[in-house]
């Protein structure tokens, strides 16, 4: 199984398509509210480069925004 984090705000349209993505898929997550907790923030700007999201970590490999294509291959799905 793969390890998925998604970095979001509760008000990102793209993180909510993301998430919705992932439960329609089996797929098992763990978020991160940003707005709120500064510590995962500043983890996924190191991780990312940037404040923009959704960043979604798949096993270790980032994807900045919603890239449903680039999600299922690193999810091989």
């Amino acid at each position: 199984m793969k390890k998925v984090i998604i970095y979001s705000t509760p008000t990102c349209h793209f993180c909510t398509l993301a998430k919705d993505f992932f439960k329609e898929k089996g797929i098992e997550y763990t978020e991160y509210d940003v707005l709120t907790d500064l510590e995962k923030r500043q983890e996924m700007v190191d991780k990312s480069g940037q404040m923009g999201v959704p960043v979604i970590s798949i096993d270790d490999k980032i994807v900045v925004g919603f890239d449903e294509t680039e999600v299922s291959s690193l999810l091989e799905i």
